[in-house]
């Protein structure tokens, strides 16, 4: 018994290493840095530019992150091989369903990822939102002197004034993305 728990251990160890943000071909799912849920809101001082981010969407059309100073404008990196993103895509729809009048921007972008799947991810989940192609992660990397997405998903909140103002990084429920969606609204 004493040979065998820590022979145990050691496979419990590398399963959890695993399955915390290892690499994998991207058709399995695993293909992501995973997200520990951490919720960072900066304050207003401290808050830096957002970058002038600007891509095609899976609609045919441009999306410019700057068309939307004066709004709060939620970006949500996603894939559509990625498992977190497609459980938290309903909680982001009713998210964004609940606050498009008041304001607010939703924009996916979508990375590492085929057109054809992005728009069969988009269709199943019924996303209303746009979604704008970043196939080599590029776009993503406009972030890195703010407060970059450092897995997938990850979602930032940019305020009124073009700021980057929050980051929650892994999965997002419902009552987090709205908390921190009013948190920086109001400030």
């Amino acid at each position: 018994m004493r040979r065998l728990i820590p022979a145990l251990a050691a496979v419990l160890l590398i399963t959890a290493c695993g399955s915390a943000g290892a690499s994998g071909d991207e058709g399995d799912g695993t293909a992501f840095v995973a997200g520990d849920g951490s919720i960072v809101l900066i304050a207003p001082e401290e808050r830096g530019p957002a970058p002038d981010l600007v891509g095609p969407t899976l609609e045919g059309g441009e999306f410019r992150l700057r068309d939307h100073i004066g709004e709060v404008v939620v970006l949500n990196v996603w894939a559509s091989w990625c498992a977190p993103c497609r459980a938290e895509a309903p909680e982001l729809e009713a998210v964004w369903r609940n606050v498009r009048d008041d304001g607010v921007q939703f924009v996916g972008l979508d990375t590492r990822d085929t057109v054809e799947a992005a728009r069969a991810f988009i269709e199943s989940y019924d996303i209303t939102y746009p979604n704008v192609i970043d196939a080599d992660g590029r776009l993503q990397l406009l972030f890195s002197d703010t407060l970059p997405p450092q897995a997938i998903p990850s979602t930032l909140v940019v305020d009124r004034e073009g700021r980057v103002a929050g980051r929650i990084l892994g999965r997002v429920t419902e009552a987090t993305l709205t908390a921190l969606i009013e948190d920086v609204a109001k400030s």
